[in-house]
């Protein structure tokens, strides 16, 4: 019997549509094979959202999201819009969604592929076998906290305010997701804080300890950022979840990412306690190689994986996608950021093109 799935996509800006459009071929072939429909509808978010409305998240957009089973987002930004006022800035319209959606946890992979483990930019040896999911808290801390703006101090000068705010039950919402994910990879979670000189993060790690005896087969550790983050580079195999606020997650997940070698290969999920996830790349919009055939679908690819595999509940599918992904890795296509000596270097059509025969 088909199952029918209603997908919102948002192509955003820079190589988001030549990557989507990829992306939604591989779905469409999946959906063949295994008898599962995806009606697609397409919205405006971002750069191109503000130069179509003048808005960065039309109320259009967050009413197609919400009622979808999943969203599909692909880049937002560009330099054309950074001198905007924060209000109206791509970046804005992003905050928005995932407010709008109560997405309040963000999953992030960094897993090394074996046929790319010469791209990172750290040594084999140091890199071979990593493979680490970043819990990151998306919908409170720093970004989200009151008061914030730019004002007028009693001396005269201006004074900018952002406000780092955690409540007992936005740390133990994202504990639980962070503890279960754990649960299903190596049974190992790490909390960063910087409790030594911060109370919010005292809190945060008073919370993120009780929560410990729900799930004894869990071995918590903590660490503070700047430890963590020395740690990601000097012995990453130490790490198998981790666990962390909106600021210090938005910071280590790249540091994370890159090493695999290119951010251009990395998916990421944002989830809520119910409705729809959003599913996207983590890298940028590049709009120094857009409608040039140069950008890598592969991360896009990747987040339609994730999205099938925690937002839709069909892992059969997501594995699909995935083996295709390794499949043509091993017959040594390659886009530019990726490329390495006697590889066949591909564009961004041609890449999807090979994900399509792989699948077939």
């Amino acid at each position: 019997m088909t199952q029918r799935f209603r997908i919102t996509l948002l192509p955003g800006d820079g190589i988001g549509p030549e990557i989507l459009a990829v992306t939604v071929d591989v779905l469409k072939q999946v959906g063949q094979k295994l008898d599962l429909t995806f009606d697609f509808q397409t919205a405006l978010i971002g750069g191109s959202a503000i130069d179509a409305v003048g808005n960065p998240l039309p109320a259009e957009t967050l009413d197609r999201c919400r009622e979808s089973d999943a969203v599909l987002l692909a880049a937002i930004g560009g330099y054309k819009w950074d001198t905007l006022p924060r209000h109206l800035r791509p970046e804005t319209g992003l905050l928005g969604l995932r407010a709008g959606l109560g997405l309040f946890a963000n999953l992030r992979p960094a897993t090394i592929l074996p046929q790319l483990v010469d791209a990172s930019s750290l040594k084999r040896e140091v890199v071979e076998g990593v493979d680490i999911m970043v819990v990151r808290e998306l919908t409170g801390g720093i970004y989200f906290g009151e008061p914030k703006g730019i004002f007028q101090a009693e001396s005269g000068e201006q004074r900018g305010v952002n406000t780092m705010a955690y409540t007992t039950s936005e740390i133990d919402r994202i504990g639980r997701v962070a503890f279960a994910t754990a649960q299903k990879r190596q049974g190992r979670l790490c909390s960063v804080d910087k409790a030594n000189v911060l109370e919010v993060s005292q809190l945060w790690r008073d919370r993120i300890s009780a929560l410990a005896a729900d799930y004894p087969d869990v071995e918590l550790s903590h660490l503070y950022v700047d430890n963590a983050a020395m740690q990601l580079v000097r012995w990453p195999k130490q790490f198998d979840t981790i666990v962390t606020g909106n600021l210090f997650g938005d910071i280590l997940s790249d540091a994370a990412a890159m090493l695999t070698g290119s951010i251009g290969m990395l998916p990421s999920a944002s989830l809520g306690e119910s409705g729809p996830g959003v599913f996207e790349p983590v890298h940028g919009s590049a709009p120094d190689i857009a409608n040039q055939d140069k950008a890598n679908p592969v991360a896009q690819v990747l987040s339609a994986a994730m999205m099938l595999r925690y937002g839709l509940n069909q892992p059969d599918a997501a594995a699909l996608i995935e083996q295709a992904v390794l499949k043509v890795l091993d017959q040594g296509y390659r886009t530019g950021d990726i490329m390495s000596e006697g590889m066949r270097l591909v564009g961004c059509k041609a890449m999807g093109d090979a994900l399509l025969q792989a699948l077939d």
